[in-house]
């Protein structure tokens, strides 16, 4: 069974960078173009990993990563900033929203999976 990733993201072309590189390496991809469409999916699904924009409408990421958190349900899903704010304390503020890591866009294509995978947990036998 494939793994699931849910990638919370407004901007259609990082939607589709990332979600080309992770369904080539075989990951199922799920989205959602805002802060609460993404709580509601993952509630739905519960994925694997959440990559989580910061820059949303409506709600920014790090409300996100809060509200996640808070659920039960969801509370021990890694969650994954994946962003373009890259100016000193962005990575700790992400991580004091609950973020388990950080990811600064432009992502590489080389190293992203890496990245991305050093989150996930093991799958179970």
């Amino acid at each position: 069974m494939k793994r699931k990733i849910l990638y919370i993201e407004d901007n259609e072309q990082n939607l589709y960078l990332v979600r080309f590189i992770l369904e080539k390496h075989g990951y199922e991809v799920l989205s959602a173009m805002d802060g609460q469409e993404g709580i509601d999916l993952a509630a739905a699904v519960k994925p694997d990993l959440i990559l989580l924009d910061i820059q949303l409408p409506l709600m920014d990421g790090y409300a996100v990563a809060r509200q996640l958190r808070a659920n039960p349900d969801l509370a021990g899903i890694p969650i994954v900033a994946v962003t373009s704010y890259a100016m000193a304390g962005d990575r700790d503020k992400a991580l004091a929203a609950g973020c388990n890591g950080y990811i600064e866009k432009p992502i590489n294509p080389d190293t992203f999976m890496q990245q991305v995978e050093s989150h996930l947990p093991v799958p179970a036998l």
